[in-house]
């Protein structure tokens, strides 16, 4: 007898983004490391396609340290021509300077609150908002939440972090669950 196809979220339809949809996306996140890691890549993604960067995720884990906010946070402007020149990551030097900038920024952070992981999830009061999107239209680009955070961010010497930028880190590391009621991953994500 054939098993029943399991229902994703209509945007996982590639061999990249359907093992990312179904184990990462939208997970809740308590890692620094990890959370630092969805900042820079959500950061370089801006104006291009998540399944780009999921193409160059390696490349990124090894031009960034391993996503090691305190080395990233020393990166100089050598550093930023070498990175300049590695086509395995997106070479723009907007991008690749906020890495930097975003890296001291957050050790800020850090500081003042122990972990990151503590600062950021005060924007959803602690606990995922678990949204009930029936079709990919209803889920917004931006909201009251990655508003604030935004604001907050920049405020704080964050770079690459508008409010849509914001929503989508959200949605990655589960301080939103947006998988669509009908995605087999809705109910695992949970609350």
């Amino acid at each position: 007898m054939k098993q029943p196809e399991l229902v994703r979220c209509a945007w996982a339809r590639s061999p990249l983004s359907i093992p990312y949809h179904d184990g990462e996306w939208g997970v809740p996140q308590h890692d620094d490391k990890v959370l630092f890691e969805f900042l820079i890549l959500e950061g370089a993604q801006a104006g291009l396609s998540w399944e780009t960067i999921l193409a160059k995720r390696e490349n990124f884990w090894a031009a960034f340290a391993q996503f090691d906010p305190a080395v990233v946070a020393r990166y100089d402007g050598r550093k930023v021509r070498e990175l300049l020149n590695n086509s395995g990551i997106i070479r723009n030097r907007l991008k690749i300077e906020s890495a930097a900038r975003n890296a001291k920024a957050f050790l800020a952070v850090q500081e003042q609150f122990g972990t990151f992981d503590h600062y950021i999830w005060q924007f959803v009061g602690g606990k995922p908002r678990v949204n009930s999107w029936r079709s990919l239209k209803q889920v917004p680009a931006r909201t009251a939440e990655s508003d604030a955070m935004s604001k907050d961010l920049k405020r704080r010497g964050f770079n690459f972090a508008g409010s849509t930028i914001c929503y989508a880190f959200m949605q990655a590391v589960g301080l939103v669950n947006d998988h669509l009621v009908s995605c087999f991953r809705y109910r695992e994500v949970g609350t």
